[in-house]
């Protein structure tokens, strides 16, 4: 097994009883550096095993015998508590007198409060419920040897760095801080240049376990999105699908559709109660459900296993998102496939995120099979557009005299030649459309009756 070197018994036992052959990159980098009490910023992708480059170095230092909190693990949603939480727990087959508390908002704060009267050795919550018990005087961090702050830059998106900020600045004495993040936005450096101290930055790029992912276009057209997932769905044989839509009213309106046409889904999003929120989280961990709508709550840090097909319903708000969405399928050396259903005011971004590195086909599902279609992230000659040098050749006679402004009329010809091509494209493909309209409006007709 790839590991440091004296580690305690406690330790190791908690990476057997995680199953773990060898440390992944992440986890042994930051292992390395808390063994010598420094800051660390990680910079590390989803499906890493970023939790348990934390969780592990905690069990190198945590005392259960002391009757303090010694640690603070800071995750933007309550999602991502609970998963931490569940992970964390196995902590109690090796240590049973070990206390672990999550502290999550929209829950009862009087109740969070009762859970604090017996000390917790370890703390798991979300920023907001951090800071208010904190501010409240239920939560003592004196003691606090190690603040980990989870899902950096989505805590910074969602506004939450605040909150942390607020319980940094009260604290008398400072902890070693352990940064995680999947990018690195500039806020979020002047964050760690405030609080943390000389830290070690650690950038893992762990290619064998990069995602493995087809990327596919689907053209809606003049549909819209969830008309196009009906379609395609048809094409479908998940293990499990996540389906991205980017409100809660969307997704709310896609569960519904899904419900019609008797498919059995699962819808999580932000908005939903908590109580429901933490059903959905284990019917996720139970596998009870083949499709699972969600916003873009549930495309960071949850570890949802088997995920086989991934469909981004347009483009997220913020493009970088589409990769946290894609970054749900294809992990740990498994394949996975995203569709991603667009506009044509979407090819702009599209190509955007080409020139990242992210190859696209296109495709459709018609009459029973999968075809390729025209790729707008591709330079390519459309069908019944002039190739300009075919044209030149054949304007172009041997042997003929050249006369007066010959070079400029023969580019008026040119693009004469092409407007036209173009026109009669143009014309062709407004007739396909609108046969397709008909014989959707008939075939609908025929349903109603």
């Amino acid at each position: 097994m790839s590991m440091i070197k004296g580690l305690k018994q406690e330790t190791l036992d908690f990476i057997k009883l995680n199953n773990f052959e060898e440390l992944t990159k992440v986890q042994n980098e930051v292992l390395k550096y808390t063994k010598s009490n420094k800051d660390v910023i990680a910079l590390s992708k989803t499906g890493t095993g970023k939790t348990h480059a934390y969780l592990i170095p905690i069990m190198e230092m945590i005392n259960p015998k002391s009757n303090k909190t010694q640690v603070v693990i800071s995750v933007p949603t309550r999602e991502l508590a609970y998963q931490v939480y569940k992970n964390a727990k196995l902590m109690n087959e090796v240590l049973p007198d070990l206390r672990i508390q999550m502290l999550a908002g929209g829950t009862d704060k009087n109740k969070a409060i009762k859970k604090l009267d017996n000390i917790p050795h370890i703390i798991i919550g979300t920023p907001g419920r951090i800071k208010d018990l904190f501010l409240s005087n239920a939560l003592r961090v004196d003691f606090v040897q190690m603040f980990v702050i989870d899902e950096a830059d989505m805590t910074l998106e969602y506004g939450f760095l605040e909150d942390i900020d607020t319980v940094f600045s009260h604290m008398v004495k400072d902890p070693e801080v352990l940064c995680f993040s999947a990018t690195y936005p500039e806020q979020l450096q002047i964050f760690i240049k405030k609080y943390l101290e000389n830290p070690k930055m650690i950038v893992v790029e762990d290619k064998k376990r990069d995602p493995r992912i087809e990327h596919c276009l689907i053209n809606c057209k003049h549909k819209d999105y969830n008309e196009k997932l009906i379609d395609i769905l048809k094409g479908f044989n998940p293990y499990l699908c996540m389906i991205f839509a980017n409100s809660r009213e969307y997704a709310e309106d896609t569960y519904e559709l899904l419900k019609n046409h008797g498919i059995d889904a699962l819808l999580i999003h932000g908005g939903l109660e908590s109580r429901d929120r933490q059903k959905a989280i284990k019917a996720l961990q139970n596998k009870t459900r083949k499709y699972i709508i969600a916003t873009d709550v549930a495309a960071r840090g949850i570890d949802i296993e088997g995920v086989s097909h991934v469909v981004s319903m347009g483009l997220p708000m913020e493009l970088q998102f589409y990769t946290h969405r894609a970054g749900r399928t294809g992990r740990n050396e498994k394949t996975g496939i995203c569709y991603l259903l667009y506009k044509e005011t979407d090819i702009d971004n599209i190509k955007l995120l080409d020139k990242k590195g992210i190859n696209f086909l296109a495709k459709d599902y018609k009459r029973g099979k999968w075809v390729e279609t025209a790729n707008p992230t591709k330079k390519r000659q459309i069908k019944g557009f002039v190739d300009e040098k075919e044209l030149v050749k054949k304007l172009t006679r041997k042997n003929e005299k050249v006369k007066p402004n010959y070079k400029k009329k023969k580019n008026q010809e040119i693009e004469r030649i092409k407007r036209q091509k173009r026109r009669d494209y143009i014309k062709g493909k407004i007739k396909e459309e609108r046969k397709e309209r008909y014989k959707q409006n008939a075939r609908k007709k025929y349903e109603e009756q």
